[in-house]
């Protein structure tokens, strides 16, 4: 069943300074580790009436990254949207805690802090994580069942912890004395394989709708999670065949989980390099990515399917044949799909393989074009069911951020795909109203 709008929610990982972006007079980059930049683009999300802004995070730094681009260096996410809640009014403040790395205490304490402060604007965005073992007493990454393990756990015990401190313990009867009923404030008295957490929380839940949980993760433990507990996905789809796939999986692991389909938001980051014309669009996905070598793209192409290209010319043509039958990559399952499939449909030629948008730059949908481009597109996944919404992630410079606030949102509106204002003060209301 289709929702009447959209959901969208604006990425706070200011994409459009990576790669060559960061270099232009205008990118903003100065600002980066302050919270300027992110409640700009915060403010001009909530005058575009977005559901959410969504800070991405990691916990480490790959070095060779930061000679060119600020790649993975951040402020810490739920602090930068602390400081961008008093600021705002209305849209969504969705940070990003591991489950792997953190402690479910002291997540579902910064968490609730942040519905308080934010009036019910907070969101949680649960991620297992792939990389930064080394800086948190590990050897290695645990296996991925290991950490969906895990992941379950801890969002039980920060849920469990949110209730334990119901609202309506909370008195303040100032006539009477008393401050809180605390028959209702209760230990949850958690003993699990990875966790002892007694409780309750010293923070009591917030009195309005509950905290939303975005999840991102591809694998069949990741769909299953994300049909179990989460509010919103957010996915990788480069094309819509495969968001029809993963729509229909969440679907059922949804329903499997006894769960209404529509109640698990499948939300794709949405590369966007927009510019007046088609032309200029790819002038700037070129120009933003012209320091990527032939070799680091073969070095991709590698790592994505292990196949390796290095004496190969350009003009032979790459056959799915080529690729060899057992290779374990490094990159998300979502990612080497992709790229098998453009093998497996266009036999292209090589430099014509190397040269296309998945390994020079984002492996989530992208669309390089206009503002009507792109919302034409937006609406055919929309109506055929693939997509809930989307996660714009604007690419190339700041200009592409400025069209998809100014030009791409306006049209989505118009054409009633989007909504003309709020209809509610939180952030499940704001997903609600879709």
């Amino acid at each position: 069943m289709l929702r009447p709008r959209l959901c969208i929610g604006m990425s706070l990982a200011p994409t459009w300074l990576s790669g060559e972006g960061w270099r232009a007079e205008d990118s903003g980059i100065d600002g980066l580790y302050s919270s300027d930049l992110a409640l700009d683009v915060a403010r001009r999300s909530e005058a575009a009436h977005l559901d959410f802004v969504f800070r991405p995070d990691a916990s480490f730094l790959p070095l060779p990254v930061m000679e060119q681009s600020f790649g993975f260096s951040s402020l810490d996410p739920t602090l930068l949207l602390a400081a961008i809640a008093r600021e705002t009014r209305r849209i969504g403040l969705i940070t990003t805690i591991s489950t792997t790395f953190g402690h479910p205490y002291l997540a579902a304490r910064q968490l609730m802090s942040l519905h308080w402060l934010s009036h019910g604007r907070a969101g949680w965005n649960v991620v297992t994580a792939l990389q930064g073992n080394e800086n948190f007493g590990l050897p290695e990454m645990p296996s991925s069942d290991a950490r969906y393990a895990r992941a379950e756990e801890f969002t039980e015990v920060v849920q469990r912890l949110w209730a334990s401190f119901p609202a309506r313990a909370l008195l303040v009867d100032r006539a009477r004395g008393r401050y809180a009923d605390t028959d209702l404030i209760l230990p949850i008295d958690h003993q699990g394989q990875n966790f002892s957490v007694r409780g309750p929380l010293n923070l009591p839940e917030y009195p309005g709708p509950r905290l939303p949980l975005m999840q991102a993760g591809g694998s069949a433990m990741g769909i299953d999670f994300a049909g179990k507990a989460a509010d919103m996905v957010f996915g990788m789809t480069p094309d819509v065949d495969t968001a029809l796939r993963m729509r229909g999986q969440l679907s059922a692991r949804a329903l499997a989980h006894r769960r209404q389909p529509r109640d698990v938001r499948l939300m794709p980051g949405l590369s966007l390099y927009l510019a007046p014309t088609r032309a200029e669009a790819m002038d700037l996905f070129m120009a933003n990515n012209i320091r990527i070598t032939r070799n680091q793209r073969a070095d991709r192409l590698r790592e994505a399917v292990g196949l390796d290209v290095a004496d190969w010319p350009d003009d032979r043509p790459v056959r799915l044949a080529d690729l060899p039958a057992a290779h374990v990559s490094p990159r998300t399952a979502a990612h080497v799909a992709a790229i098998r499939a453009i093998i497996d449909r266009d036999s292209p030629r090589l430099g014509d393989l190397l040269a296309r948008p998945e390994l020079l730059a984002s492996v989530h949908w992208q669309i390089i074009g206009t503002p009507d481009d792109a919302a034409a597109e937006i609406g055919h996944w929309f109506r055929a069911g693939a997509v809930d919404g989307f996660i714009p992630v604007p690419g190339g410079s700041v200009r592409s951020l400025d069209l998809t606030l100014e030009a791409l949102i306006p049209r989505l509106a118009r054409a009633g795909l989007f909504r003309d204002r709020y209809h509610g003060e939180t952030l499940m209301e704001h997903l609600q109203d879709a």
